[in-house]
């Protein structure tokens, strides 16, 4: 089988290394007889996905340029949450290319289990995603509860709060300190600053 090889250190400052990952993965994939077509490394965070050498490895695979992907464990391939990485897992499949993980064999789509596993692992985003619906409306209920109105400012208190964020601006405070006083994130702030220019 062709085989890709996909490793991940979080820093590109060297003091961490992929070397070990890659050593092992490269022995693991000769105890298969599988060939290895590419490697791809990445020294980045885990928890995006615009990732250089992930993004490539990801249209590689639509080309079906290789059959597995092997990748040493689940977080060196994705840290952004179980529903996004089992997107990344079941956009492979849909290319029609395996994974395997090497330090967690129950991650393997190239075996038996392969159902069961997509299953469980759907499962578990399932979960993930009633869990957040779960905490997104408690966060609402509480705003409400402490009198906060959500959506978007009406065009007067809007255009109220651009003639505050102004005003404070010039008296030379700080983006923080503004928003402090006008009730509103840093965001916010930053965002009418940006525009007043």
């Amino acid at each position: 089988m062709k085989t890709a090889i996909y490793a991940r250190v979080s820093t590109k400052d060297g003091r961490q290394d992929t070397e070990n990952q890659l050593r092992q993965l490269r022995d693991f994939a000769a105890t298969q007889n599988w060939t290895i077509v590419h490697e791809y490394v990445d020294r980045a965070s885990g928890k995006r996905s615009d990732r250089e050498q992930f993004q490539s490895m990801f249209n590689a695979a639509s080309r079906r340029e290789f059959d597995v992907l092997l990748f040493w464990s689940l977080d060196r391939l994705s840290r952004e949450g179980t529903v996004e990485t089992l997107n990344h897992l079941q956009r492979l499949t849909s290319y029609g290319v395996h994974y395997r993980s090497f330090a967690e064999l129950y991650l393997d789509s190239t075996g038996i289990f392969k159902e069961a596993v997509i299953g469980i692992l759907a499962a578990v985003a399932k979960q993930e995603r009633v869990r957040l619906s779960e905490r997104t409306i408690a966060g609402l209920e509480r705003a409400r509860a402490q009198g906060r109105v959500g959506g978007r400012p009406k065009a007067e208190d809007d255009f109220k709060l651009v003639s505050r964020v102004n005003a404070l601006r010039a008296e030379g405070k700080s983006i923080r300190q503004i928003a402090a006083t006008a009730q509103v994130s840093p965001a916010t702030v930053q965002k009418l600053v940006s525009r007043a220019k």
